[in-house]
């Protein structure tokens, strides 16, 4: 029977907790057990990190935005070679696979490659994006979900959901328990990139966005109990 296979995305801002930077050993070690307890023998896990815990939007007239974009893939290899660590702590395997030569640190992203780590049991860490600036990682996670024929993305963000304006500024925000893609796209809604948007409708994943720092969120999430938002396509 083919294993279900879906792709996780994980926040780095969110991986810093209550820290400003870096990372909180007990949200990443809670990250690593609940994956374990859910994916073991049932699913197969790609995993996509986000660099804001260490860089985030720094582009205008302080630095050009493909530097600035370089930064942060580079801040994404960080990010998943501590996290993979931590999951390697936990009793997991795992292989981290980037699209460009990161010396002995990741390996060469190819499908081919990938599958065969899937197939030995591996949690797999996509590191560094698309590998191009001016992608988010959001749409990293989305490319990757495609070429790897994924049947669900999973986001686990900071943020509860996704809401028809940004919750720390309009008290009257709503939160979606479920919403297209095209009313994702239509509304220029902010929590998942539009681009991302784009490709997964195109291609017929659907996802979910969800807290991260709630209780076994991911956990429930596997089994696909959603406190959040879904996303149909």
């Amino acid at each position: 029977m083919k294993k279900k296979r879906v792709m996780l995305k994980l926040s780095g801002e969110a991986l810093a907790g209550k820290l400003s930077r870096g990372y909180d050993e007990a949200v990443v070690r809670n990250v690593a057990k609940q994956v374990k307890s859910s994916a073991e023998g049932k699913v197969e896990v790609g995993i996509v990190i986000g660099g804001g815990n260490y860089w985030r939007g720094r582009t205008g007239n302080e630095i050009d935005r493909t530097k600035s974009d370089e930064i942060g893939m580079l801040a994404t290899v960080m990010n998943c070679i501590y996290v993979s660590e931590i999951f390697r702590s936990e009793g997991m395997k795992t292989a981290i696979l980037s699209p460009f030569v990161c010396g002995t640190m990741t390996e060469l992203f190819s499908k081919d490659l990938a599958n065969r780590y899937f197939n030995e049991g591996a949690v797999v860490f996509f590191a560094g994006g698309t590998g191009h600036p001016f992608f988010s990682t959001d749409t990293g996670i989305a490319l990757r979900a495609v070429e790897m024929d994924a049947d669900m993305l999973l986001l686990a963000k900071s943020i509860d959901g996704i809401y028809s304006a940004d919750p720390k500024k309009d008290p009257q925000a709503k939160r979606f328990k479920s919403i297209s893609y095209q009313e994702v796209i239509e509304k220029k809604l902010t929590a998942i990139d539009l681009t991302a948007s784009v490709m997964c409708m195109e291609n017929k994943i659907p996802a979910a966005v969800f807290d991260l720092n709630e209780k076994n969120s991911i956990a429930h999430a596997m089994k696909g109990k959603i406190n959040g938002t879904m996303i149909t396509v």
